[in-house]
């Protein structure tokens, strides 16, 4: 799909995403490192709490989101902008925060936000394109989105490096959401698109999209529920990357690494992200959606050995670094629009948000379960501190497992289907 023939609405997404990414990319590297410092006295468990902490109110952001989405009373603009409303509030709150309840509290508001925004946006791309070209569509917004962090790490890596000035970081924030609403309330309508080449896989014997039994059809779609088992492994990963691995690089890594040098770190990853974003989309289309995943797996496994190897070797620690960092970038852009593509097409057009909603759980849950891991064993004395990345290169071997055993029981699924319909 050419950039230049993107649906005029899924522009304004990607428009409003990277903005939005920006005012993010200012804070998500440097929550933790803030609030664990000592001016707060709150310890790494305490502060890999708050920030998980945002998941509990993702999932009820992503249920309700679902929900709404598929309302024709709400709708996924609607449900945009009350997310736009919520993410505002939640970081000027964290942007005065003085203690844990404060801390808590600013996530949970960061993540109601959050949890409401993913599935609205993730069924209007569906909506407003083909089965042809989705896949693309959902690189091109994952693309905007590296972008706009990759923007905002550098300009709050210069901030504080300047000022110090950390809670400047969350008002920035808050202001790139408010401009978020503006573009979605004048750019975002709740037509749809009609889908020519929209295929719809029943999959499960007598499912109907009847939305009196939308949660019930979702919750007896055995494939979809092993493949969302998987994905809170992928999404687990990811965390461990926003939340954990910058405070392991302030703390761990020869010495401590100064804010500057972490910027930069994630200013690498994520030009590499941005530069495999959409050759690496392009290059999976010829394979399973299933398959796609493996190969994310593999390279999740493989990008976190160098990062173990960073904390644990004396020399060359900078190196190992930027070899993790750019193998995981490979593994989270083989893996963010393969995943999104899949529940697109798994899912019936009129249950969409239902599947995209608990589709999202999968991150609320990642997200809830990164943190509290990552930050109660960096409390652990070394070298148990330093197990984290081996421990999370070995789990790859279960994910790969569970895509596996989706895979199958997909592929039985589609046959019955087909034998039925014969």
């Amino acid at each position: 799909m050419q950039l230049t023939k993107l649906n005029r609405q899924i522009s304004t997404l990607v428009a409003g995403r990277l903005l939005s990414g920006i005012g993010s990319g200012l804070t998500l590297f440097y929550a933790s490192i803030f609030f664990a410092s000592d001016r707060f006295g709150i310890t790494k468990t305490a502060v890999g709490f708050a920030v998980g902490s945002a998941a509990i109110s993702g999932v009820l952001g992503r249920f309700l989101s679902g929900l709404m989405t598929d309302s024709p009373i709400w709708g996924r603009r609607r449900t945009l902008l009350i997310s736009a409303l919520v993410s505002t509030a939640g970081s000027f709150l964290l942007a005065t925060a003085w203690d844990f309840s404060t801390l808590v509290a600013g996530n949970l508001l960061a993540g109601l936000g959050v949890g409401l925004y993913w599935p609205a946006i993730e069924v209007a791309i569906s909506d407003f394109t083909e089965t042809t070209n989705r896949q693309e569509a959902y690189a091109v917004n994952r693309l905007a989105d590296s972008i706009g962090l990759g923007l905002g790490i550098i300009l709050g890596g210069a901030v504080i490096a300047m000022t110090g000035a950390y809670r400047a970081l969350f008002i920035a924030d808050g202001i790139s959401f408010s401009i978020f609403f503006a573009i979605i309330y004048r750019g975002i309508s709740d037509d749809r698109i009609p889908a020519k080449t929209e295929i719809k896989t029943e999959i499960i014997e007598g499912r109907t999209e009847s939305k009196k039994n939308g949660w019930r059809v979702v919750l007896s779609d055995r494939p979809f529920l092993i493949y969302i088992a998987a994905n809170i492994a992928f999404t687990t990963y990811i965390s461990q990357v926003h939340t954990t691995m910058p405070l392991y690089f302030s703390e761990f890594v020869s010495g401590g690494l100064p804010p500057e040098i972490i910027s930069a770190i994630f200013t690498w990853h994520l030009v590499l992200c941005i530069v495999f974003q959409l050759p690496v989309a392009q290059s999976l289309r010829r394979f399973s959606h299933p398959r796609a995943l493996i190969f994310s797996a593999l390279f999740w496994g493989a990008g976190f050995l160098p990062i173990a190897l960073a904390g644990l070797l004396p020399i060359g620690q900078l190196a190992w670094i930027l070899l993790g960092s750019g193998i995981l970038a490979i593994a989270t852009v083989s893996y963010t629009p393969s995943a999104s593509s899949l529940v697109a097409e798994l899912a019936p057009p009129s249950l969409r948000g239902l599947y995209h909603s608990l589709n999202g759980q999968c991150w609320a849950a990642g997200f809830f379960i990164g943190p509290i891991l990552g930050g109660w064993v960096l409390d652990r004395p070394r070298p148990l501190a330093d197990a984290l990345w081996p421990g999370l290169a070995l789990s790859v071997g279960a994910t790969i497992l569970l895509v596996l055993l989706f895979e199958r029981i997909l592929s039985k699924s589609r046959a019955k289907a087909e034998h039925r319909s014969n």
